[in-house]
C-alpha cells in the first residue's frame, strides 16, 4: 500500500506527495498529459522533439544539467504515444533545486533557432540509427499504420517521417509548447524524505505564479473495429525472417485490460510460458517468440512476434502461432497455470512499490487515469481474473479479421516453402 497526500494549485497543477523517510533521497516526477497522439498528422514527432528541447535550457537557467549535478541529482525523460514524463532524483535536502529547475522550464523554456537546430539534428540522427538503419527498426513505422487507419496511434512516437522533424519551425514548436506544457495539463509527484507541508510551500512558491494556460480538450478520431485481415510482406536486410501478428484490443481503462495482460503473460512470460515451451523448446520452430500488449490509453495492440528457425517456412511458423491461439480460445487455462502467472504479476507489482522512482511514476500514471489510489488496487484486479474471462477475451481478440500480419523476409535467404500472399 503506497500512502500519499494530494492537493491542487489554483492554476490547475495536481500535486501528489508520497512521504518515505526510509531513504535520504527525493524524486520529483512531472507527467505532462501529451504524447504523439496529440500531434498534427502533418507535424508528427513533436512530443518527442520536445522532450529533447526541454533539456536545452530555460530563460533563467541556460544549462539545465549543471545546477542539478552540483547538488548530486540525476534526471531523465521519456515520451510515449500517450504521455511525456520528466523526472529528477536527488538528495532530499536539495529538493528545492528540483522545484526551481522544473518550474522554470514550465514557465519559460528558452526557444532559440540554435537550440532547435541542435535538438532537431539529435532527433534526426536517432530516427536514422534506431528506426531506419537497424534490423527490424522500422517495424512500428509499418505495423502501426496497418492496425490504425484513423486514430493518431498510426504513427510512432519518433514521428511518421524525418521530413516532419526537418521542417519543424520555431513558431510551430512554440505553439505546441503553449498548448500542452502548462500547469493544468501536468501532474507532479514528489516522493521520498519530504513532508507534505513543505512540499505545499515549495509548490506554491515555484509553480503557483505560472499561468494556468488554455485548457486542452482532447478530441481524437477513434479507431473503428477491424473487420478484415491485413497483411504485408517486406524483404529487408535482416538476419532472420520475422513474423508479427497484431490484434486490436480495448484501451488501458477498459475492464478487459487486466485479463488481456495476464493472457499475454500465459503465452509468453518466461521459459515456462506456452509459446516458449511449445514453439521454441518442444517443436523447435522459432529461435524466439513473444506476446505483449501496448497498454495504450485508447485502443491498443496485442502483438505476437516470432523469428522462425532456418528451414522453417513462414507458412509453418504462422500456422503454429495460430494453433497456440486456438488452444487458449477453446480450452480454459488450468487453475495452477493461472495461479503461477498471477503470482509472478503480484511479485512484479510488489517490487514496483519498492523503488521510489517507480512509485512516483505509477502514482502520476494512475492519477492521469482518474485516481492515484487505483495503483493500490492493481494486484486485486489481476488476482480476480478467471479462466473463463481469459477464454472469452481470447475469442474476442484472436480472429483472422482482427489481425494485421507483417512479415520480414531476410534478403537473399531462400524461403523453404511458398509464402502465403495476400
Amino acid at each position: 500500500m503506497v500512502k500519499f497526500n494530494k492537493f491542487k494549485l489554483d492554476n490547475g497543477l495536481r500535486v501528489i506527495v508520497h512521504e518515505d523517510n526510509t531513504t535520504p533521497m527525493a524524486v520529483l516526477n512531472i507527467l505532462y498529459d501529451v504524447g504523439a497522439r496529440d500531434e498534427d498528422p502533418e507535424q508528427t514527432g513533436f512530443a518527442h522533439l520536445f522532450e529533447h528541447l526541454m533539456f536545452g535550457g530555460s530563460v533563467n537557467i541556460p544549462h539545465y544539467d549543471g545546477p542539478l549535478q552540483r547538488v548530486g541529482g540525476e534526471n531523465n525523460a521519456f515520451t510515449s504515444n500517450d504521455i511525456t514524463n520528466y523526472y529528477i532524483t536527488l538528495p532530499s535536502t536539495n529538493v528545492e533545486t528540483a522545484f526551481w529547475l522544473e518550474s522554470d522550464r514550465m514557465l519559460s523554456l528558452a526557444f532559440s533557432e540554435k537550440s532547435l537546430e541542435v535538438q532537431r539534428n539529435v532527433v534526426i540522427e536517432e530516427f536514422k540509427q534506431r528506426y531506419l538503419n537497424q534490423p527490424y527498426g522500422d517495424v512500428w513505422l509499418k505495423l502501426r499504420p496497418m492496425v490504425y487507419k484513423s486514430h493518431p496511434y498510426r504513427w510512432a512516437t519518433i514521428g511518421k517521417t524525418i521530413k516532419h522533424i526537418e521542417d519543424a519551425k520555431i513558431e510551430d514548436v512554440k505553439a505546441f509548447f503553449k498548448k500542452h506544457y502548462n500547469p493544468q495539463n501536468a501532474i507532479m509527484v514528489i516522493g521520498g524524505d519530504v513532508k507534505t507541508e513543505e512540499v505545499k510551500r515549495l509548490a506554491e512558491k515555484w509553480f503557483g505564479p505560472i499561468p494556468a494556460g488554455e485548457k486542452y480538450n482532447r478530441d481524437l478520431p477513434q479507431e473503428a473495429p477491424q473487420h478484415e485481415e491485413r497483411r504485408e510482406i517486406v524483404t529487408a536486410k535482416v538476419p532472420l525472417n520475422d513474423v508479427y501478428i497484431a490484434f486490436q484490443m480495448e484501451g488501458r481503462m477498459d475492464k478487459s485490460y487486466h485479463t488481456i495482460e495476464l493472457m499475454s503473460d500465459i503465452l509468453s512470460r518466461g521459459n515456462s510460458s506456452r509459446l516458449y515451451k511449445s514453439l521454441v523448446k518442444d517443436k523447435q520452430l522459432f529461435s524466439e517468440v513473444h506476446a505483449y500488449i501496448t497498454g495504450s490509453m485508447d485502443k491498443g495492440m496485442f502483438v505476437l512476434e516470432g523469428k522462425p528457425l532456418e528451414g522453417i517456412s513462414i507458412e509453418q511458423a504462422e500456422e503454429s502461432l495460430w494453433q497456440e491461439l486456438e488452444k487458449i480460445k477453446t480450452e480454459e487455462v488450468p487453475a495452477d497455470e493461472l495461479t503461477k502467472v498471477k503470482n509472478k504479476t503480484e511479485s512484479t507489482l510488489v517490487f514496483s512499490e519498492m523503488s521510489l522512482l517507480d512509485k512516483a511514476m505509477n502514482l502520476a500514471n494512475y492519477e492521469l487515469m482518474g485516481d492515484a489510489d487505483e495503483f493500490n488496487h492493481e494486484t486485486e484486479k489481476f488476482l480476480a481474473v478467471t479462466s473463463a474471462q481469459i477464454k472469452e477475451q481470447a475469442n474476442k481478440l484472436f480472429r483472422k479479421e482482427n489481425s494485421s500480419t507483417l512479415i520480414y523476409l531476410a534478403e537473399g535467404v531462400e524461403e523453404p516453402k511458398a509464402v502465403v500472399t495476400e
